[in-house]
């Protein structure tokens, strides 16, 4: 049996590198994939507290997570297709949609 401590550290360090990636990455997509790792650091410690403690509660909030984040990435994505097609760049800096 895999402590809790392991999966906590997983999670931590799963988070850490999504933090990571939307404060220094500039592209459009990779911010996208680092919200949603951060998303399943989530995951993983919802579950591995939910193993610990016995109870079903972490699997429920887990995947209320899950659906979230479907409907977030079909959203973001959307809106990320969009923007390209007006400006054919992924670039978050060169973005300014409030001046004409």
């Amino acid at each position: 049996m895999v402590p809790l401590s392991h999966y906590l550290i997983l999670s931590a360090t799963l988070f850490s590198i999504g933090v990571l990636g939307v404060l220094i990455r500039r592209n459009a997509i990779v911010v996208f994939m680092c919200v949603e790792i951060m998303l399943n650091a989530v995951n993983i410690s919802l579950i591995a507290f939910d193993r610990h403690l016995n109870q079903h509660d972490g699997q429920i909030f887990s995947f209320m997570v899950m659906a979230v984040a479907a409907a977030e990435v079909s959203v973001g994505l959307a809106i990320i297709i969009a923007l390209f097609r007006n400006r054919p760049t992924v670039n978050l800096d060169e973005f300014n949609l409030m001046k004409w």
